[in-house]
């Protein structure tokens, strides 16, 4: 049961992650934030605490590409580097966390890349 005084992001937040916990078992989780102008994602080992990869539109190697960080085709590149940054370092399976955002527009197209390019969630 919520509180009394959570905004509608606040619950759908704590909905995510808790699903997240009891289907976890043990794999990485794929986490996600988006602001006004950036992208940025992280894969985090959550029994180590650890960051393993992460891929940003602040990046220079990705900026130079995009016209601004916050298009369709940013988060489309966020999800290949992404990607591909899980390949080399081993990681083919996660989960995705959403967290507060809604799975439609900048987050959808990012996961719809990042599955194109071979990770599994």
């Amino acid at each position: 049961m919520g509180h009394i005084h959570e905004t509608p992001t606040v619950r759908r937040a704590r909905r995510v992650r808790h699903k997240l916990k009891l289907a976890s078992g043990g794999k990485l989780r794929m986490s996600v934030y988006r602001s006004n102008l950036n992208l940025a994602v992280q894969i985090i080992d959550d029994v180590k605490g650890h960051t393993l990869v992460s891929a940003t539109t602040v990046e220079k190697k990705l900026r130079s590409g995009l016209s601004n960080g916050r298009s369709m085709d940013a988060a489309k590149t966020i999800g290949k580097t992404i990607a591909e940054r899980a390949a080399k370092a081993g990681i083919t399976e996660v989960y995705f966390d959403r967290g507060s955002y809604r799975y439609t527009g900048r987050l959808k197209a990012l996961a719809d890349a990042a599955r194109e390019a071979g990770l599994k969630f």
